[in-house]
């Protein structure tokens, strides 16, 4: 009998992506890297409990309360748009796939768009993070753009659940539901909660490490384009920052 707390190892069905499909994608993809994109999944804003996720109709995304899958990839990026969110689609004036350097050729870590107070409150560049969660039965991962206000989730997910766990981000499910969070200004806010449901047995997760390597030739080719697509919440409301003390570095 499993013990209270402890963690099931299963199995998970690996996606086996046919030899002609790497091919096709390696030789029709060239030069369309930027343009490619994921199934994304977004956060809704005032303190929303539920995730909108990609459905068959296009128009009417499903609403789920958890997402559970397979991170296969993640990453932080950066992003900074000037002009004030007012509804129309923009791309950023300068953005980052690293979290380190932009477009610009700033080093991030220095730049003054990415200090605390650049935009009167929180930072007028955006700090996010990249989700890429598979689900079973999915060839190809979903993406979750995490906002300011949950990178100190993610950050101790990783640490604590994954890598003092002895894991790999690709060798567990993950499960993830949304928090209701009010910032200092009293503003109702969903914030993204991570935990590790079960564990992958030894060679299904040595087959996930292959797929995530894989997998990355893609993800990390994704441009930030859009304002939408990466800070703005499943009913149109641009994403809350952390204050200060909320950052996990």
């Amino acid at each position: 009998m499993k013990e209270k707390n402890e963690i099931a190892v299963i199995k998970f069905e690996v996606p086996a992506l046919p030899e002609e499909i790497v091919v096709a994608m390696a030789e029709e993809m060239d030069g369309l890297e930027e343009l490619f994109d994921f199934d994304r999944i977004k956060i809704p804003s005032g303190g929303g409990l539920a995730f909108e996720v990609p459905g068959e109709d296009e128009e009417n995304p499903d609403v789920v309360k958890e997402i559970k899958g397979v991170i296969v990839d993640h990453h932080p990026i950066n992003a900074y748009w000037p002009a004030k969110y007012e509804g129309a689609n923009q791309a950023p004036e300068c953005s980052s796939m690293d979290g380190k350097v932009g477009s610009s050729g700033r080093n991030c870590k220095n730049c003054p768009h990415n200090k605390f107070g650049s935009d009167g409150n929180g930072k007028a560049c955006k700090n996010m993070h990249r989700v890429y969660v598979l689900t079973e039965g999915s060839m190809f991962p979903q993406l979750l753009t995490l906002p300011p206000s949950s990178l100190k989730n993610i950050s101790n997910f990783i640490m604590k659940q994954i890598i003092m766990k002895g894991h790999k981000s690709s060798g567990v499910i993950v499960k993830i539901t949304l928090k209701k969070a009010t910032n200092a200004n009293g503003i109702v806010y969903s914030q993204a909660v991570f935990t590790v449901d079960s564990v992958l047995d030894t060679d299904t997760a040595a087959q996930m490490a292959s797929y995530s390597q894989m997998i990355k030739e893609q993800t990390r080719k994704i441009a930030i384009t859009d304002i939408v697509d990466e800070y703005v919440s499943s009913d149109g409301v641009p994403a809350q920052d952390s204050e200060p003390d909320d950052m996990p570095f």
